[in-house]
């Protein structure tokens, strides 16, 4: 077995040494090539493991692994120089913050976001600089995407199609190792006319999204699909509207008002509604005209104010701490009283964030709707 082996099975005891002794990022060596106080490539990079000689340039970056680790981010590295009973001794081992080791060779922000079980070389000849995955042969030498943006691109092709299957609304709305489904407040429907918008920026106003199917008048229960991934964190993916009991068999993209599903891609016609705060709701035409009013009216006697962080922060804040297990801090949903008429517009976070979001009306076995959904992630690709 070669020094290259016995280095990838030292590696987990010598974390474990370093933890034991207590090393950490505020004593590590002093660096010789000046890094101390270098670049930050990535923010919140995390500890990596990083032999002494490489910090203090007895020796140049040659091998990085990414292992398990419930403390920084899990890469070490070795020097081209560093012999077995070198990195045998826990002496010889650092912890120090990733951009450390990105000062003295930046190519490794590169691999930065490569999994748990990544096994490089690192190479310098007359091409440049670049790794070689050990297990594939592969040459890496172009930055990997942090998997949270991978998922977000694929993402971002899923959505606002025509229609998709029932299964997938209904696997969505099924709890999983990555869902988890939960009944987060009522919202009131005065009129029956629907109404989706960021509630912030378009509701009220004419960018909001008028739907042409209208529901009977009533209250009505909303549901929150909730994505709880590893590399997104907790997400909204969908908020559902219960209109009824009945099981939807066929769902199918929600037109705005004065357009049918035929008029669907034809020029002008927009299916979509805008997020720009991160924020989007479902809301009766009555009372977007109720929340019109008032916010002219605050605006007028609040001067300068933000509607978010004078308003509804305080609002947010106060679901969160009802429901905190549920939400991220500060508030991912709302059940919020017109300050007039006390009826109830149902606001949650979008998904990923700003962006195009569609509705889909459920429609059951005699084309009557049975709920509507707004959707902004499949969380399989997060």
């Amino acid at each position: 077995m070669g020094l290259f082996d016995k280095k990838k099975e030292a590696k987990t005891e010598q974390s474990k040494g370093l933890r034991e002794e207590g090393q950490s990022a505020e004593k590590q060596p002093e660096n010789k090539q000046g890094q101390g106080e270098g670049k930050v490539y990535i923010k919140g990079a995390g500890g990596t493991i990083v032999t002494k000689s490489i910090l203090n340039g007895t020796s140049k970056l040659k091998w990085l692994f990414r292992q398990e680790s419930d403390h920084g981010n899990g890469w070490v590295a070795f020097g081209d120089k560093d012999s077995q009973e070198y990195v045998d001794d826990a002496n010889n081992m650092a912890i120090v913050d990733f951009n450390t080791l990105a000062n003295i060779e930046p190519t490794v922000v590169n691999v930065f976001y490569m999994p748990v079980g990544s096994d490089l070389e690192f190479c310098s000849d007359k091409t440049g600089k670049y790794f070689v995955d050990t297990r594939t042969g592969k040459e890496i030498r172009e930055p990997v995407k942090h998997p949270a943006q991978i998922g977000f691109e694929k993402n971002l092709q899923f959505l606002n199609q025509k229609t998709y299957p029932a299964e997938f609304f209904q696997n969505l709305f099924t709890a999983s190792p990555k869902v988890k489904v939960i009944e987060a407040g009522v919202a009131d429907f005065p009129t029956g006319e629907v109404v989706l918008a960021d509630p912030i920026a378009y509701l009220g106003s004419r960018y909001e999204t008028v739907l042409d199917k209208g529901i009977p008048e009533g209250s009505y229960p909303v549901e929150l699909a909730l994505c709880l991934s590893r590399i997104a964190g907790l997400r909204i993916a969908a908020a559902r509207l219960l209109i009824s009991s009945r099981q939807p068999v066929r769902y199918e993209i929600a037109m705005p008002k004065g357009k049918k599903i035929e008029d669907l891609r034809k020029p002008g016609v927009f299916t979509y509604f805008g997020v720009d705060t991160g924020l989007a709701c479902f809301a009766d035409g009555k009372l977007s005209e109720e929340s019109r009013i008032f916010f002219e009216k605050w605006q007028k006697e609040n001067p300068g104010k933000n509607k978010y962080i004078d308003y509804f922060q305080a609002l947010f804040q106060e679901s969160y701490e009802a429901h905190p297990e549920f939400q991220n801090r500060g508030g991912s949903y709302l059940e919020w009283k017109l300050p007039e008429s006390g009826e109830r517009a149902f606001l949650f976070s979008s998904g990923m964030g700003d962006g195009i979001y569609s509705g889909y009306w459920g429609l059951d076995a005699e084309g009557e709707a049975a709920c509507l959904v707004a959707l902004f992630m499949n969380p399989e690709y997060f």
